[in-house]
């Protein structure tokens, strides 16, 4: 009986991202990060699915590093270079200060649902044009732009973008020659969870 040969996919070192720099406006401020959405809490959540496909693991947060720390004692974190809330863009600028690896993945912390082989399926969008630097999570038809793979010489234009207080992802991503990498998934109601409305929802979805 012949053994089943499973291809075994390889992409160059990645480290993980995970962007909780945010505000959290509509959700009285909490840190999204550490709270549960489902079962667990968002860093488990996230850190379980991604681990094993990953570096080392990062968290973009100007607060509650002990408490990561705690949860996850490996985990690294950093703050934005420059203080208050200046969005995704900054966040992942600061995070090639920090990184050795030079693929970040970029996980919001708020994502409801990751893919499987997502991180496969990015380097492989991303080797579609010779000049990418940047390849996007698409889920249903949505381009979640800070659901991304981004590579270490996408830097110059992310400065030049926040110098010019251009925080839009969309549009600097549009100069990196951006690839998408779809997939699908008809249970999922929301891909990111911005609102205790849409928390409630989401769990009441969950649990039909």
């Amino acid at each position: 009986m012949k053994k089943k040969i499973f291809k075994q996919v390889t992409y160059p070192q990645t480290d993980l991202v995970i962007l909780a720099g945010g505000q959290a406006r509509r959700m009285n401020g909490i840190n999204k990060l550490l709270h549960k959405f489902d079962d667990e809490i968002q860093l488990i959540k996230i850190h379980q699915h991604l681990k094993s496909r990953v570096g080392q693991v990062w968290v973009n947060s100007h607060r509650d590093h002990s408490i990561y720390e705690r949860l996850i004692p490996s985990i690294q974190f950093f703050k934005d270079d420059e203080a208050g809330f200046h969005g995704p863009l900054m966040g992942m600028k600061s995070a090639w200060q920090y990184v050795q690896a030079d693929y970040v993945l970029f996980v919001p912390c708020d994502v409801t649902y990751i893919p499987k082989k997502v991180i496969s399926r990015l380097h492989q969008a991303m080797q579609r044009h010779p000049l990418c630097e940047v390849a996007v999570v698409e889920i249903n038809g949505k381009a979640l732009f800070p659901f991304c793979l981004l590579k270490r010489s996408s830097l110059p234009k992310i400065c030049m973008h926040l110098e010019q207080n251009q925080r839009s992802l969309k549009h600097c991503f549009a100069e990196m020659h951006m690839q998408l990498a779809r997939f699908k998934n008809h249970a999922l109601f929301f891909h990111s969870i911005n609102s205790f409305d849409e928390l409630q929802q989401h769990q009441q979805l969950n649990f039909l």
